[in-house]
C-alpha cells in the first residue's frame, strides 16, 4: 500500500514539474515575442522568405532562371528602354518564335562567346540547321543585324511584359555608389533599431531607493 502511495505521488509531481515547466516555457515565449527586438527580427526574417517565396514562385511559373531582368542599354529604343523592367517567358519552343524584321520576338539570350552576359535583341531571322535552330538577331535601335548567330539553346526567353523605370534600381544598387548607399542603409536602420535604443535604455537614470525610516529616540529634558 506504501509502495502504491509513493508512485502515485511521484507521478502526480512528475506530471505538475511538467505543467509548470509548460506555463515557464510559454511565459518565456510570450516575453520574446513582446520584445521589440525579437519582433523586428521576425518581420525582417518574414520579409526575406517573401521575397525568396515569391522570386522561385516566378521562376516556377515563367520557367526560367531570369524571369526579370533590367535592360542595361539602349540598342533596342524605342521599344525598349535603359532602366526598363522586363519580365522574361522561358521554356520556348524554338519553332514557335516570331523572326522577322520590326515584329519578330524580342528574345533574351546568352551572347555567343559570352555565356555569362545576356542580350536582349530582338529575332529577325531563322533557320534550321539539321535538328537545331540558328538565329539572326538585331537591336532595334541598330542599323545592322548582330555578327553573331544564336542557338535556340542559348535563349532564355521572350519578353511578355515590360515595367518603365523600375530597372533602373537594380541597376543602380550594382553600381559601386548605390552598394555603398545600401550598406550605409542597413547600418542606419541597425542603429535605429537596436543601437539608439539600447544607449537610450542604458542612459535612463535608475530609480529613487525609499529612503529608510529611522526612529529618532530623544531624550527628555
Amino acid at each position: 500500500m506504501d509502495l502504491t502511495v509513493k508512485f502515485i505521488y511521484k507521478t502526480a509531481k512528475n506530471q505538475r514539474n511538467h505543467y509548470q515547466y509548460e506555463v515557464d516555457s510559454m511565459i518565456r515565449l510570450k516575453g520574446m515575442l513582446t520584445n521589440e527586438y525579437v519582433r523586428t527580427i521576425i518581420l525582417l526574417a518574414i520579409i526575406i522568405v517573401s521575397i525568396a517565396g515569391l522570386w522561385f514562385g516566378l521562376r516556377a511559373f515563367l520557367r526560367t532562371d531570369y524571369p526579370l531582368l533590367a535592360v542595361a542599354s539602349g540598342s533596342m529604343e524605342p521599344t525598349l528602354n535603359e532602366g526598363d523592367l522586363i519580365i522574361v517567358q522561358g521554356g520556348l519552343d524554338a519553332t514557335a518564335i516570331v523572326a522577322e524584321e520590326g515584329t519578330g520576338d524580342v528574345i533574351v539570350f546568352h551572347k555567343p562567346g559570352n555565356p555569362n552576359e545576356l542580350i536582349v535583341h530582338r529575332a529577325v531571322g531563322k533557320w534550321q540547321d539539321g535538328d537545331l535552330w540558328k538565329f539572326e538577331t538585331k537591336g532595334d535601335h541598330n542599323t545592322h543585324v548582330d555578327y553573331w548567330t544564336v542557338f535556340e539553346t542559348d535563349i532564355v526567353g521572350k519578353v511578355v511584359w515590360v515595367v518603365p523605370y523600375i530597372g533602373n534600381i537594380p541597376l543602380f544598387v550594382h553600381t559601386e555608389s548605390g552598394m555603398m548607399i545600401i550598406v550605409a542603409l542597413i547600418v542606419l536602420l541597425v542603429a535605429l533599431e537596436f543601437v539608439i535604443p539600447f544607449i537610450r535604455e542604458r542612459k535612463k537614470p535608475e530609480p529613487d531607493q525609499p529612503k529608510e525610516e529611522t526612529d529618532l529616540n530623544m531624550d527628555s529634558l
